[in-house]
């Protein structure tokens, strides 16, 4: 950059070509990139403030799952090694299939998990948690804390769990076939 000495206007360009501005327009174009990166910034943490809650999620979540059909327990299932029921919503079933977590994480950025009731245990059937070894959680068991207590009774449960040992904000809702009994759990978290 230089500044010329005729009517103080400012040079901007290579010793061999310069476009020349009046000071005033300069001033006016550097305002405008500084006011332009503050919106970026002020846009940029509008987004973050408003990210999803956990409850807003689980309710994307169960609106997804509710749209595909009514849930049901039909036959057996392989989840991992365990030999489960299978969950279905409507025609399409749920263990082993990817779909609907996928689209929560790739939407939210949340883990998302469908678990199914066999017998006193809750495992998942579908879920984007990843174990520590990399692959996905399937056939294992909910654990026995305040969520397990929740959802056995038909409730949801909100607050800071552990899940296969990373803390996460999350929620926890029961699943129920159309006579009200307690089939499964869906599940949505944040990584603190």
């Amino acid at each position: 950059m230089r500044i010329g000495t005729n009517n103080a206007r400012i040079g901007i360009g290579s010793n061999s070509v310069f476009t020349y501005f009046s000071f005033n327009t300069w001033v006016t174009l550097m305002n405008t990139q500084l006011i332009m990166g503050i919106v970026a910034l002020l846009i940029g943490a509008a987004t973050v403030a408003s990210a999803a809650t956990p409850q807003e999620t689980q309710a994307a979540l169960d609106a997804r799952l509710a749209k595909i059909g009514e849930a049901k327990l039909e036959g057996t299932e392989k989840a991992g090694e365990l030999m489960v029921p299978g969950l279905y919503f409507g025609s399409r079933k749920i263990n082993n299939n990817y779909d609907v977590v996928d689209e929560i994480k790739k939407s939210s950025g949340a883990t998302a998990t469908v678990f199914v009731k066999h017998g006193d245990e809750f495992i998942r059937v579908s879920t984007n948690v990843l174990t520590p070894e990399g692959k996905r959680g399937v056939g294992t068991a909910l654990a026995r804390a305040k969520a397990y207590e929740t959802v056995s009774k038909g409730g949801q449960y909100c607050g800071q769990v552990d899940v296969l040992g990373t803390p996460f904000d999350a929620c926890y809702n029961a699943i129920k076939d159309k006579a009200g009994k307690v089939i499964g759990a869906s599940y949505i978290g944040y990584k603190k």
